[in-house]
């Protein structure tokens, strides 16, 4: 059976399982109708005092679920006022017969004017909406948000697109949201997730089997997805089995951020860390670690000379290394292992992306990026600039242009795969936003390379284990706190 508890679905597959539902069978209207009443039924228990319950209807079928929601509202005994974009004669099929079916005599929408005590059931537009909003339904948006009325969204907040997470000109801010089956991306992406409130997702009747014959490869970022992959201890076990992770340092004066990810990757299991430093930061480096070893590596030549003799399982190149050709060189002597590019060792390819690109081409993904927004447009300006594509959609498409897991860094980060698939990780606290977290992050999903996890299990691994570090560290915390919760417990 699909594990709805993390399969995302786009616009365009819940679409086609409507149409599957139907085509087996079970008439949408029926559909329609358990979704108004999930609506209805969650509206009485969140809100049993309310003075008037407001059903905004739009032309669509998610107008059709408000007026089924409205009608049951009314049928509770509750006060109901009903305010629609379009007249029946306008609404069409299924939509049509719930306004008919409603007992209520609508008013134009344009007449609404929030009053306290109301509770606004919003049923404008789902998750299909993908054009800018008029400007008197975003009037009205801002006055329903000015008057700080509780709002229950049917499927998405209006004004929230559903495959991209983007405002379309205004949004209402949910208190609720009620979708249906399972969750969508409009839920979990950036801003929309903000403007949904709390969600809940109700089964109206479609079976898993619909489901499952149309879903992608998006989900949830969840432990079930990749805990099976990752190291377990055994009695046999010693340093080298847990993997050798080198963490390249910058010089003297750019040294923090390298100790930050090789103490992360300490903490997340690797069974040895070593931090590869220029001269002039190996007493530095050395002075302030003391598990984790420091190795004098200043040329590409050094570097190389130490790959043909140490048991090395991984790297981290980027976090205060410093950008230019020494970056770029050192990258290219480390293509046969699995590394993690970040900070400065992507901004060194902004110029030349297609050599990196070229240099991990093929073969088993081992290139790890993990950019946040400005990076990610330095390596692909043309994917980045794209306004018709979502986070999801430009995490897969940099993925499959560079062979690599691409870590698109942020409060909605998206973990994606040259082979399609992507996770979005939604567990990030707000108080992870904070100088230096990235560098702990890099140096999680290295551990978790170092010890034999796929580059795609282990970037979602470190993804998700680094959002549960910072919820341990709590409010507050600085990049140091979180290094020292980087380790792996899913408990």
């Amino acid at each position: 059976m699909i594990d709805l508890s993390t399969h995302i679905f786009t616009p365009q597959e819940m679409n086609a399982v409507d149409a599957a539902s139907v085509a087996s069978g079970i008439p949408f209207f029926d559909l329609m109708e358990r979704a108004g009443q999930a609506v209805a039924a969650s509206a009485l228990r969140l809100y049993p005092q309310a003075r008037r319950f407001v059903a905004l209807c739009g032309p669509g079928n998610n107008g059709g679920d408000g007026y089924v929601a409205a009608r049951a509202l009314c049928e509770a005994g509750a006060v109901v006022a009903v305010l629609e974009m379009a007249g029946d004669t306008a609404l069409k099929g299924d939509a049509r017969r719930a306004a008919l079916a409603c007992p209520l005599q609508p008013s134009p929408l344009s007449e609404y004017r929030p009053e306290a005590g109301d509770v606004i059931i919003d049923a404008l537009f789902g998750a299909g909406l993908s054009r800018i909003l008029s400007g008197d339904v975003q009037q009205l948006i801002a006055a329903i948000n000015d008057a700080g009325l509780p709002v229950i969204a049917v499927d998405l907040p209006s004004g929230i697109c559903g495959l991209r997470g983007k405002v379309l000109g205004s949004a209402l801010q949910a208190t609720r949201t009620i979708t249906f089956m399972a969750m969508k991306l409009g839920h979990l992406l950036m801003p929309g997730r903000t403007f949904c409130g709390e969600i809940e997702v109700f089964d109206i009747g479609i079976p898993h089997r619909t489901l499952a014959a149309h879903v992608g490869n998006i989900r949830k970022n969840h432990p079930s997805l990749w805990a099976s992959r990752l190291p377990a201890l055994a009695g046999e076990t010693h340093k080298y089995k847990r993997g050798h992770l080198v963490v390249f340092s910058g010089s003297a004066s750019h040294t923090g951020a390298a100790r930050l990810a090789a103490t992360a990757g300490s903490k997340c299991g690797a069974g040895l860390v070593t931090v590869a430093s220029p001269q002039d930061a190996v007493a530095v480096n050395a002075g302030a670690l003391t598990a984790v070893m420091v190795r004098q590596v200043e040329t590409q030549a050094e570097l190389t000379n130490w790959l043909d003799t140490a048991k090395i399982s991984a790297c981290v190149l980027g976090p205060g290394f410093g950008v230019g050709e020494r970056a770029r060189d050192f990258v290219s002597v480390l293509t046969e292992k699995p590394l993690v590019l970040d900070a400065d060792g992507i901004t060194s390819f902004r110029d030349e992306p297609k050599l990196l690109f070229d240099a991990f081409a093929g073969g088993e993904t081992k290139l790890v990026l993990t950019p946040h927004e400005g990076e990610f447009a330095r390596l692909f300006p043309d994917i980045a600039a794209d306004e018709n594509l979502g986070k999801v959609e430009k995490a897969r498409a940099a993925a499959a242009r560079s062979n690599a897991v691409i870590v698109y860094k942020g409060a909605d980060s998206v973990i994606a795969s040259p082979d399609g698939r992507a996770y979005i990780n939604s567990n990030a606290p707000p108080w992870l936003a904070t100088a230096g977290s990235g560098d702990v992050l890099a140096g999680m999903i290295g551990a978790l390379l170092a010890q034999g996890v796929p580059a795609f299990e282990a970037a979602a691994a470190g993804a998700y284990l680094h959002g549960e570090a910072a919820l341990k560290a709590e409010p507050g915390m600085t990049a140091e706190d979180l290094a020292q919760h980087a380790n792996i417990d899913l408990t």
